[in-house]
């Protein structure tokens, strides 16, 4: 016997752009969620791709902002701007962001389930903003389901 299995398949992908304020991590869930409610994405996977080596994306505690300070602080020791690197083209901060990306994610690949992103309780979807000034940060979506 032949199985037959009729839904639709819907293969989005979709460019959105945020402004950052300078050395930050921004909630970003509520505009990922927004997307996926515009497309009435109900099941399937969601793709983050951050386009940038000076910026990532991290699924972290969305309940204490004291968390993303202890972050910020903690990176920052790790990758300072006043060690001696050999890649400062752009100033001090470039080559600390980069080490910070190297460390957290430029994709981030989530499940959604009834129209809603799957995470738990106390997680939200975070765009870090690793450079010292401002800038427009372009993240590719990726809707993968039905």
């Amino acid at each position: 016997m032949k199985e037959i299995y009729n839904y639709y398949f819907m293969n989005i992908i979709e460019k959105v752009n945020f402004k950052t304020e300078g050395y930050q991590i921004v909630n970003i869930t509520k505009d990922i969620q927004e997307l996926v409610n515009r497309h009435s994405f109900e099941k399937g996977l969601i793709n983050l791709s951050i386009l940038h080596t000076s910026a990532s994306l991290t699924i972290q505690e969305n309940a204490s902002k004291e968390v993303l300070k202890d972050i910020t602080t903690f990176l920052s020791n790790l990758a300072p701007e006043t060690s001696n690197y050999f890649h400062n083209v752009e100033g001090p901060d470039d080559m600390p962001a980069h080490l910070k990306t190297l460390l957290t994610n430029t994709n981030l690949t989530l499940s959604v389930i009834s129209n809603k992103l799957v995470l738990g309780v106390w997680q939200g979807i975070y765009l870090c903003e690793w450079r010292t000034h401002a800038h427009s940060r372009a993240v590719i979506v990726h809707l993968l389901g039905g």
